[in-house]
């Protein structure tokens, strides 16, 4: 499914909100580079990123273009409630190093959030914020739900919607 953008100047961006299923194997094989090329090579970060969770999440692609040559620049899972969380989850927030700097980030919450608030509306978002990130995500309505704490190496803090 295609989204239509909210007011936000990134019209080069192609985006779409699928879940797993709805994936094709040039899709997973992009999310799967990048999220590896950005936690585990630029953050020195061996951890396992391919853990299960893809499966039942929903997924949301910024697909750009450089050099005349469609490309994976921004990614974000979320993850449902279920038995063990009532939370929907927002992770794996990240953006390509050739897409930077233009506030794709800001983007991808403000598209995310939305999505979420559309598919299940009264559900409280939680997400699991790198600690030097709180600001950033304080934002867009994220606090602090306890104490920092090492994760893989980095500081972490879980925040959670109002």
């Amino acid at each position: 499914m295609t989204l239509q953008s909210p007011a936000l100047p990134l019209p080069q961006f192609d985006w779409q909100w699928k879940p797993f299923e709805a994936l094709d194997a040039r899709e997973v094989y992009a999310m799967l580079k990048l999220r590896s090329d950005a936690f585990v090579v630029e953050q020195h970060c061996v951890y396992g990123d391919i853990d299960g969770l893809d499966l039942d999440a929903w997924h949301l692609f910024a697909w750009g273009e450089r050099n005349g040559v469609r490309e994976l620049a921004g990614y974000l899972r979320v993850l449902l409630p279920d038995a063990d969380d009532a939370d929907v989850r927002i992770g794996r927030v990240v953006t390509s190093q050739n897409h930077r700097g233009i506030k794709l980030g800001n983007a991808l919450l403000e598209r995310a959030i939305a999505q979420i608030a559309r598919q299940w509306p009264h559900v409280r978002m939680r997400l699991h914020a790198q600690a030097h990130l709180q600001k950033f995500y304080g934002a867009f309505g994220f606090a602090p739900v306890g104490e920092i704490h090492e994760e893989d190496g980095i500081p972490h803090v879980w925040m959670r919607s109002a």
